[in-house]
């Protein structure tokens, strides 16, 4: 019996990552969790990465560090304030400043370069263009870019090997994501999504993550088992 396909997942630790990586098993891939601790902020999803990634039973879960705090340009990796308390309409519009700088390209790179290793051709990230503020690093043009660097970019690529980008999130909401976790088994209480939580975790309810992944699960009709700051 053949070896099942491997796949390196982009694992943040929060409910878009996770689901992604119950997606990606489900499709018969043997995964390999990569996770980031970039110097942000909300440097706890690394630990739920951690929770997640030994629950779901991955091959293999590798942590690198990559700190992104000496560029800073974002709410996540300077001291600039994580915006609170934001309407569907105000997050709809304009990049926000929780935006980091280049960060799915890097993470992807990352990636890629672990998937050549492994000699696998597939990689999942868990970007959304429909509940997000018009990161550019979500969009499908993005990840069709990518695909055609790492042809260009890499020996597998230039000696024949086509790497595929999953997004399978892309288009779907915040409560379809919650829907599929669900279908999936995935355990919600183990990811966290907030930007800005409290020192013991508590996620505080009100920054855009949370405002989405709050909204989600209310429109899914699934209560969220995180706890939230009242």
């Amino acid at each position: 019996m053949s070896e099942p396909r491997r796949a390196v997942v982009l694992l943040s630790g929060g409910m878009d990552s996770t689901v992604t990586l119950a997606i990606a098993r489900s499709e018969g891939f043997m995964t390999y969790a990569l996770t980031m601790l970039y110097g942000q902020k909300h440097s706890g999803e690394v630990l739920a990465a951690k929770r997640v990634a030994q629950q779901m039973g991955v091959a293999e879960h590798v942590v690198v560090p990559l700190d992104l705090r000496p560029f800073g340009g974002s709410a996540l990796t300077s001291d600039l304030p994580v915006p609170k308390d934001r309407s569907p309409d105000e997050m709809a519009h304009g990049i926000p400043v929780t935006y980091v700088p280049a960060r799915n390209t890097l993470f992807l790179a990352l990636a890629l370069g672990w998937a050549e290793v492994l000699g696998a051709r597939d990689i999942f990230i868990g970007v959304n263009v429909l509940d997000y503020s018009g990161y550019p690093d979500c969009r499908p043009q993005f990840l069709e870019a990518f695909e055609r660097l790492a042809k260009l970019a890499t020996k597998a690529g230039v000696e024949g090997a086509a790497f595929k980008i999953h997004a399978p999130l892309l288009c779907m909401t915040k409560a379809d994501i919650v829907r599929r976790g669900v279908e999936l088994g995935v355990d919600f209480s183990l990811t966290t999504s907030c930007y800005d939580p409290a020192a013991d975790g508590t996620a505080c309810g009100r920054c855009d993550a949370c405002t989405l992944r709050l909204r989600g699960f209310a429109e899914a009709g699934v209560t969220d088992p995180r706890r939230f700051q009242k």
